[in-house]
């Protein structure tokens, strides 16, 4: 192959929170292969979505703008454009195996090939869409484990989106999805560079891994911070809201529960760290077929997720809300041979959809102007100025959907050491001083004496969201 550029794999899985990598200190977890993407690459300890949900943070992801940019708000919002196209245009291959959550499922999006594995429980958008999964499942003879087979079980309302996975192992979403990329890495002959887009369904409910690999988890403790009266108390009426709906509405499989037992709480959350490890494993296999094919010595594999998961922390179930366990996801760079020289760990507020355009300075493709996202290159490189990608404050919006029904648009803004939370023509928000409230439970909205920072907070959010919107105020159709 005469074009040596680097080739680049992109894994992502959904929904997997930041505290879910045993060498990012949390010594609970079972994952041997992020372990050492962890300690050999670049790691983004302070890593940040811009939406609270699927589509409208990948959608973000894959442009380099802000939700309120792409008009990308809500799940199945039409989405059918972003980079990608630039690295295709520039030759690369571009490859997408397992979940995007673009809408149509099956738009091109630059992609070269496309082998389309959606959500594991479909209901809403896309309830009777076929996609390589499920073709597979039917041709094996099986019945897929979603919503209407778990409504089946007896104790179904008691499990929180809990289930062991009876069928056979390599029909799991999560082994499906890695076993597909494994094999076509395996029988792909390298002609040009690679973008290799690699979509995990999980940890992303229903929480159902194979049992063994569960066991470990059920006799470990696994740090389920209480959920405290106080702080479900001061909690906006929206929060509030969104606690009763998820109780009345079984989203992904997730019957919600507004007081789960500790031995509720602590099986839902050892089941989705055992779809964590059964992922892991898979990462292992797919880097082992990439030393194996020859392409690792001149790839670039960047791992991270969509978004994070409430897990009962807080009282609230999954995402839409902006605790950290959502917003803030595992970003890692890795690459062999010194190229981004000694392992570090960043700890500057980043975007994650700053990704983009590192992707485009990688390939040596120009990047589209403008773009919210920045480079993160000065901090893939040693000898580079962090300050020159840095972010002073992070932001993420969420709109009104089928499970946020309970406020019209809802908007983060985040500094390293305060966090906001303000819901659109309503009197109530979040306020916390993540310095010396980490865990965000204790809520300073109506206290006077942080009137001051709540000021300065709402004041940054006006003024971003008056500069995104007229800086990118010509690309409304062209990112749609």
């Amino acid at each position: 192959m005469s074009d040596n550029r680097p080739n680049i794999i992109f894994i992502i899985t959904d929904q997997q929170r930041f505290d879910t990598i045993r060498a990012a200190g949390f010594e609970y977890m079972d994952t041997p292969h992020l372990d050492r993407l962890h300690r050999e690459g670049v790691v983004f300890n302070n890593c940040f979505i811009t939406a609270a949900s699927c589509a409208p943070a990948r959608a973000s992801l894959f442009t380099g703008h802000y939700p309120h940019t792409t008009g990308i708000l809500k799940n199945a919002d039409r989405w059918e454009h972003g980079w990608i196209e630039n690295l295709q245009r520039g030759g690369y291959q571009t490859i997408n195996l397992g979940k995007m959550h673009t809408w149509p499922f099956l738009t091109p999006m630059g992609f070269d090939q496309r082998y389309v594995v959606e959500n594991k429980d479909r209901y809403l958008e896309g309830r009777y869409f076929y996609d390589e999964w499920d073709k597979a499942l039917r041709a094996r003879g099986l019945v897929k484990q979603q919503r209407e087979l778990y409504r089946q079980w007896p104790d179904y309302k008691e499990r929180i989106g809990a289930f062991e996975w009876k069928l056979d192992e390599d029909m799991h979403p999560d082994n499906f999805v890695g076993n597909m990329a494994r094999d076509w890495i395996c029988n792909y002959p390298a002609t040009e560079p690679l973008f290799l887009q690699i979509g995990f369904p999980g940890p992303h409910p229903p929480y159902d891994p194979v049992p063994r690999y569960a066991e470990p988890y059920l006799e470990r403790d696994l740090q389920i911070a209480p959920v405290l009266e106080g702080d479900l108390e001061n909690q906006p009426d929206p929060l509030k809201g969104m606690r009763i709906h998820n109780t009345e509405v079984d989203h992904d499989s997730v019957h919600f529960l507004l007081n789960p037992t500790e031995e509720q709480r602590h099986r839902q959350r050892a089941y989705y760290l055992a779809n964590v490890t059964m992922i892991d494993e898979k990462i292992g296999e797919i880097l082992a077929a990439l030393e194996e094919k020859d392409y690792l010595k001149n790839s670039i594999i960047v791992f991270t997720s969509d978004h994070g998961d409430c897990m009962t922390d807080h009282g609230h179930s999954q995402k839409w809300t902006m605790y950290d366990h959502v917003t803030r996801v595992p970003m890692i760079v890795w690459a062999p041979d010194g190229r981004f020289g000694e392992h570090r760990e960043i700890n500057d507020l980043v975007h994650q959809m700053d990704i983009g355009p590192t992707f485009m300075d990688l390939a040596g493709i120009e990047k589209p102007e403008p773009m919210s996202a920045r480079t993160l290159m000065p901090m893939l490189d040693p000898d580079g100025d962090d300050s020159e990608c840095a972010r002073d404050v992070v932001f993420a919006e969420q709109a009104k959907d089928g499970n946020f029904t309970t406020s019209r648009f809802m908007t983060m803004v985040r500094t390293q050491d305060w966090k906001l939370v303000h819901f659109l023509d309503e009197p109530w928000g979040q306020l916390f001083d993540l310095k010396n409230d980490p865990h965000e439970n204790n809520n300073l909205w109506n206290q006077s004496a942080a009137s001051g920072k709540q000021a300065e907070l709402l004041t940054t959010l006006r003024e971003w969201r008056i500069r995104d919107t007229y800086e990118n105020a010509d690309l409304w159709s062209e990112v749609r």
